[in-house]
């Protein structure tokens, strides 16, 4: 903060350009120009660390019309429900919307549904049982080979 103010007091004094302001500072010239803009803009010279960064494009208002899309119509993609909104942001941002509004969607397109039987002929049991049963006679639970005969 201290060098900030500096900078301004200094540029305010008039005897100095923003390029002289920057080089006696040893800061860029963007600098000098950004710090006198924000205080035209706000009045202001501190540091506004929770307004920098990327700017989201998905905004919160799109997120109800993003919800009454997927209750009409879940099992939509990605890539199609950025295609029926019109929507100018990148797919795994819409993945986050709508993880954040606790939604799930369809991950792949159309395809042929898993196959629900049995895949076991045999029932499986609960705990050691289950271990015990899935192991062949005359074979360890370990990687090692069965006893020999002798």
């Amino acid at each position: 903060m201290d060098l900030r103010r500096r900078i301004v007091e200094t540029y305010d004094e008039g005897k100095w350009t923003q390029e002289e302001v920057a080089k006696r500072f040893r800061v860029s010239l963007g600098m000098v120009k950004k710090l006198l803009q924000q205080r035209r803009r706000t009045g202001q010279i501190e540091a506004r660390h929770r307004f920098s960064g990327r700017k989201a494009r998905l905004l919160p208002e799109r997120g109800q019309e993003l919800k009454a899309l997927v209750a009409k119509q879940p099992d939509l993609t990605l890539a199609e429900i950025k295609q029926r909104l019109d929507l100018a942001c990148t797919i795994p941002a819409i993945h986050q919307v709508l993880a954040k509004l606790g939604l799930t969607y369809k991950k792949r397109l159309s395809m042929r549904l898993n196959k629900t039987d049995r895949t076991s002929p045999r029932p499986g049991g609960h705990g050691n049982a289950a271990k015990a049963a899935s192991t062949r006679p005359g074979w360890s639970l370990s990687t090692s080979r069965p006893p020999r005969r002798t």
